[in-house]
């Protein structure tokens, strides 16, 4: 049973460096005209054999987010090998980039939230 959560507790700092070093490397050294905007690595989630790495990111701003997107993946070859220089890992994983819409959909939900609030008058102090 402990050697269960030893693993799970080793990926999870694998995936936070993982997070940490994929920022840095999205906001400083990807040098992509398709990269616009501000990216945010929301997570990520490495397979048990350290192979792949699913990046969720979420990208604000944008002139195309589908096409921000599309350089990412373009990048990874790149990213991975930056992650290779700067992580001490036997195996530097794949990066699969996928788009994180949280926050998109939290700004929509403060947005309707919002109109309620303003719909609904205050009860008049006496």
């Amino acid at each position: 049973m402990q050697k269960n959560n030893g693993t799970s507790n080793r990926m999870a700092r694998v995936n936070e460096e993982l997070k940490r070093e994929l920022s840095n490397i999205i906001n400083y050294e990807v040098k992509n005209s398709n990269v616009t905007g501000m990216i945010s690595v929301t997570r990520v989630k490495t397979s048990p054999d350290l192979k792949y790495a699913r990046v969720s990111v979420s990208i604000l701003n944008s002139k195309n987010v589908k096409q921000t997107l599309a350089g990412l993946k373009a990048a990874s070859g790149f990213m991975r090998s930056k992650i290779a220089e700067k992580m001490n890992m036997r195996v530097t994983p794949e990066l699969v980039f996928e788009l994180d819409e949280s926050l998109v959909y939290g700004e929509k939900i403060d947005t309707i939230l919002e109109r309620i609030m303003k719909d609904i008058k205050p009860p008049e102090e006496e």
